[in-house]
């Protein structure tokens, strides 16, 4: 079964082309126009262990927002196509310090959607990148994923490092719920995910 998926994406606000290989080197190649989105997503594949490749323009003369959850929405629809080929361990946990910060991810890749977020920034933007629209990536990645997902930033002192721990903790996570499962049936007591 495959584990490497492409898409692409187009609307009159956005253009995106995505490639997830989850058995792939392990980093990422981003072109997006966002920095610090690209460092965050960076940092989830990295330490995902898995290889994301992403080219996308927007209206960020707009504001970024379109372009940040259109992307959520590519790699969310990109692991529903993975879980649907295979049985997967299904969930994943990570909690990751950075620095002052502590930051932590569960994931239920049942294929019903939902987003618990707790995250009290001190600072609203890391560089230029509003903050406010990680809530939009996971919001986007859950419902397109169909991924039960916790996130929170416990605590930190600086945005950067709690931002920043929540991907690579949301990297890990991923990781284990999508790692193929031993079972041979669904891991579901009803017998479906859905």
């Amino acid at each position: 079964m495959s584990r490497t998926i492409e898409l692409n994406r187009k609307t009159k606000e956005t253009d995106i082309t995505l490639a997830l290989k989850l058995d792939g080197p392990r980093g990422a190649a981003l072109d997006l126009g966002l920095p610090f989105f690209e460092h965050l997503l960076n940092a989830l594949a990295f330490h995902g262990g898995f290889h994301l490749q992403i080219t996308a323009r927007g209206d960020v003369e707009v504001d970024p927002h379109h372009l940040v959850e259109d992307i959520g929405l590519v790699f969310g629809d990109a692991l529903t196509r993975l879980r649907s080929d295979q049985v997967l361990a299904r969930f994943g946990h990570a909690v990751i310090p950075m620095d002052e910060a502590l930051s932590e991810v569960t994931i239920d890749a049942s294929g019903r959607p939902c987003l618990v977020y707790q995250a009290e920034y001190p600072q609203s933007r890391a560089g230029t990148f509003d903050l406010a629209l990680i809530k939009e990536f996971l919001t986007a990645l859950s419902v397109k994923g169909g991924l039960n997902l916790h996130a929170s930033c416990r605590y930190g002192e600086n945005s950067h490092h709690m931002a920043e721990g929540l991907f690579k903790a949301l990297g890990r996570a991923l990781a284990a719920a999508y790692t193929p499962g031993t079972e041979t049936v669904v891991l579901s007591t009803k017998g479906s995910l859905e």
